[in-house]
């Protein structure tokens, strides 16, 4: 008997996995506002990883469709063997919004990007975006 509750003991503690260790992933903003082409840019909702110049290119070239929303960008020379890029576009909305990256984690198995968004009341239709870039990781990208 005591046997059974050594071993089921035993089973009890290798079976109680520990919680991931999280650590805070710094970012630089590289942009963050509206597009206001009614979405003449094309972009649909969507969370990007961007990891080369050929995509980030396509992006910014996008984004310009209507307008140079990219001259307001703080950089737009990446170095990607150092940085990926982190991209968040809204759907097109009948008033104005903000979307904001709060947060980036990073565990044993994932990145985790954390955003809010918000609505003010303005009379044109925008498409909010924020785009970031952090330190290159080889990391699934969890959008919450």
């Amino acid at each position: 008997m005591k046997t059974l509750f050594f071993t089921l003991g035993i089973f009890l503690i290798l079976s109680c996995s520990q919680p991931d260790e999280t650590t805070n992933i710094s970012f630089t903003e590289i942009g963050k506002g509206a597009l206001y082409g009614n979405g003449e840019e094309g972009i649909p909702q969507s969370n990007l990883v961007i990891t080369n110049n050929t995509d980030w290119q396509n992006l910014m070239d996008q984004m310009n469709t209507v307008n140079n929303v990219t001259d307001d960008f703080t950089e737009t020379d990446i170095d990607f063997d150092a940085y990926e890029i982190i991209a968040i576009f809204l759907d097109v909305k009948p008033s104005g919004w903000e979307v904001k990256i709060t947060e980036i984690i990073k565990d044993d198995a994932n990145i985790h990007v954390y955003k809010t968004d918000e609505e003010f009341i303005y009379s044109v239709m925008t498409q909010p975006f924020h785009i970031v870039k952090i330190p290159k990781s080889h990391k699934p990208v969890i959008f919450h």
